[in-house]
């Protein structure tokens, strides 16, 4: 998911030129570089998908020309993640019917790549042999206030979610991190084609009624048109609130390695220091 307009980090990034774009670490790589990079570690012959906005699908085959063009997905206007993802998967799932889908923010930074593509396959194979959605918590290192957690049963490997939580205030960051069930919330999340479109039908018809209307265009010349005649009838939603919170059948991977979504000037000033 490419689609963000990075307003937090303003004169910097801007609308037009958001940070996924961007050399924030002056790497000589843009966010969604060093993601793609980050994912070839992980299977070097998985196929790419990006869902962006219209506006910015220049940045993309620029700074990712191998990514076909048809696998570059434009939405006419920010509908949020649920109708994103509900397009990209229903793509994919016409041409991949048994695929194994990672969704994943463009713009997060994880210096050790070993490590994540590890963690990474075995939510992949977890996900792969039964109906479930893996979601990637991260170890959290502070009291973090900038972030989501997800509560776990406890346990080793993959376990189920007791509950997601809101971006916390500081004392009760502090009781997540004192407690030891919390992960950090990554935005990361596993599944498999059919898994994640039989949820969004149980939990969020609306938008599966407007996907299962725009999908005959899908691969056509007419998509663009249709897309931008009907994809703003999407309800505006998250994931999160749309499937994450209601479904039974939601698990999380800890990932014991550094991650930031560079969210802040400091945010980006600590992840140089650790390089």
């Amino acid at each position: 998911m490419a689609g963000g307009a990075g307003t937090r980090l303003y004169p910097i990034s801007t609308p037009e030129h958001p940070k996924q774009f961007i050399d924030l670490l002056g790497c000589g790589r843009t966010m969604i570089q060093l993601t793609y990079e980050r994912f070839l570690e992980v299977a070097p012959d998985a196929r790419f998908w990006v869902v962006t906005s219209a506006m910015y699908e220049h940045f993309v085959r620029e700074q990712l020309p191998q990514i076909p063009a048809e696998q570059i997905l434009l939405e006419p206007e920010p509908r949020n993640t649920a109708p994103c993802i509900a397009y990209a998967c229903r793509k994919i799932r016409l041409r991949y019917d048994d695929a194994v889908i990672v969704n994943t923010p463009a713009d997060a930074f994880v210096p050790d790549v070993k490590a994540f593509a590890s963690t990474m396959r075995q939510a992949l194979d977890f996900a792969s042999t039964r109906k479930a959605i893996v979601c990637i918590g991260i170890h959290p290192t502070e009291p973090h206030t900038g972030y989501g957690y997800i509560r776990s049963a406890g346990g080793e490997g993959v376990v189920k979610v007791e509950a997601f939580k809101e971006k916390p205030d500081l004392a009760t960051a502090e009781s997540y991190l004192h407690e030891g069930s919390y992960s950090w919330n990554a935005g990361i999340f596993v599944w498999s084609a059919a898994t994640i479109e039989e949820e969004l039908r149980k939990f969020a018809p609306q938008i599966c009624d407007v996907m299962d209307f725009m999908q005959e265009s899908f691969y056509t010349e007419r998509e663009g048109q249709i897309l931008s005649e009907h994809f703003a009838e999407c309800d505006k939603i998250s994931i999160d609130y749309a499937v994450m919170e209601k479904s039974e059948d939601i698990y999380t991977l800890r990932g014991d390695w550094a991650w930031s979504d560079l969210g802040s000037f400091e945010s980006i000033e600590k992840v140089k220091y650790l390089k």
